[in-house]
């Protein structure tokens, strides 16, 4: 507005738009930074200071679950594996004794069709 100079006026307003698309395009790169960074690396940044901590929970809840996993393979009774189920509070044991479930009625559901196959082929 100060100036009467069309010239300069062009240069400043070329220069305001130049500025406008720099900031436009960090917008859009933080943006992208953002919504493709892992959520686990996010959240270790923002909490460092806990992150031995955490790891240490992971690994101790890592081989909780394996030797989980070992006692469900020696259980062969679906009502021993649903009363574990329903004391069980973590997810992740619920998803381990559910998949043994599955996996025991599997292999009664093929024991029950191979008996019929035997009788019906005496």
């Amino acid at each position: 507005e100060a100036t009467l100079d069309l010239a300069e006026r062009r240069r400043i307003r070329s220069a305001i738009r130049e500025l406008q698309r720099q900031e436009l395009e960090r917008d859009e790169e933080t943006l992208a930074s953002k919504r493709f960074r892992p959520e686990r690396s996010s959240h270790r940044q923002d909490d460092k200071e806990n992150w031995p901590r955490s790891r240490r929970l992971e690994e101790e809840q890592q081989a909780a679950l394996a030797a989980l996993s070992e006692q469900l393979e020696a259980i062969t009774s679906v009502e021993e594996l649903t009363k574990l189920l329903r004391a069980a509070g973590e997810y992740e044991e619920r998803k381990l004794i559910r998949a043994a479930i599955r996996k025991l009625r599997a292999e009664e559901i093929e024991a029950a069709s191979l008996a019929g196959n035997v009788q019906s082929s005496r």
